[in-house]
């Protein structure tokens, strides 16, 4: 009857052949926190989510809009001078866009302004104004505090790193409320693909600001805070990645059966010159 047991390549040695020794003691003792390090580190790598980023010349989002969104306060405006005005360098000019815009009074006469339109991508501005009401305010007092301008989706549960808001809470209470606000914003198209494969089309961008003073051609002084805009030629995206299973499996198999190779040849080494050591020594009594 055939043996099964003549196929087995990993033969075992009687403990009382082996022989322990203080150097293999300590080599073991190592080879086991460093396997215990090592797995631990490929177990987050497994775990967590790596994002990688790349830039190109494209903006794949929807073909020819951008997503606007807008919430600012003016504690001292009154909301039914408040309207949004639109214009871009294709020709559009609308003034008072009112479709997807909510106006929530505020204490001692003031308003929270929110809205939500569609630019074109091409350079432009939108401005928070009074040119669209019905009558002037007797008095005008354009401080603001901004609490978000975005574009494109949504992507703030993400927890990005990035500038895809950056007005966010900035005010000018301290300014004159006279002063007409421009912010100057320079737009990136920013594509953000989790590893699902779902994908979201933000924009990221960075600002300059600078107030005045102007004049209507009344020759009233009638205030505005406008973001006039310009899209960047590049595109950020950024791919979430996560390693798969058959890659974390081979790194810990390469892990362990590595660190047990290569302690054993140091274990054997040890060993070898140890013995050798002894026989020279007992050599020289004789």
């Amino acid at each position: 009857m055939l043996d099964i047991r003549r196929f087995d390549i990993y033969r075992k040695v009687p403990k009382d052949l082996t022989q322990p020794t203080t150097v293999g003691a300590l080599i073991s003792i190592f080879c086991v926190l460093f396997i215990s390090f090592m797995i631990f580190n490929d177990v987050l790598a497994y775990i967590f989510i790596d994002l990688r980023s790349e830039f190109f010349i494209d903006d794949p989002g929807r073909e020819g809009k951008i997503d606007v969104q807008v919430n600012v306060s003016f504690p001292h405006m009154a909301c039914e001078y408040l309207g949004v005005d639109i214009q871009d360098e294709n020709g559009r000019h609308e003034v008072g866009f009112v479709d997807h815009t909510n106006k929530v009074p505020l204490g001692d006469g003031g308003c929270r302004f929110e809205s939500r339109f569609e630019i074109n991508k091409v350079p432009g501005n939108f401005h928070l104004s009074t040119h669209s009401a019905a009558s002037q305010p007797e008095n005008y007092d354009m401080k603001h505090i901004i609490h978000s301008i975005k574009f494109g989706d949504d992507v703030s549960h993400k927890n990005l790193k990035g500038s895809f808001d950056p007005l966010a809470n900035r005010d000018s209470l301290q300014e004159n409320g006279l002063s007409t606000h421009e912010y100057i914003l320079k737009i990136v198209p920013s594509v953000h693909e989790d590893y699902s494969g779902n994908i979201l089309n933000s924009y990221q961008y960075t600002f300059g600001h600078k107030s005045y003073i102007t004049y209507h051609h009344s020759g009233k002084i009638i205030p505005a805070v406008w973001f006039k805009y310009e899209l960047q030629p590049i595109t950020l995206k950024q791919t979430e990645q996560r390693q798969s299973f058959y890659a974390f499996l081979t790194s810990i198999c390469a892990v362990v059966g590595g660190t047990f190779t290569v302690a054993g040849i140091i274990d054997s080494t040890f060993f070898t010159i140890s013995e050798l050591v002894k026989k020279q020594q007992m050599g020289k009594l004789t």
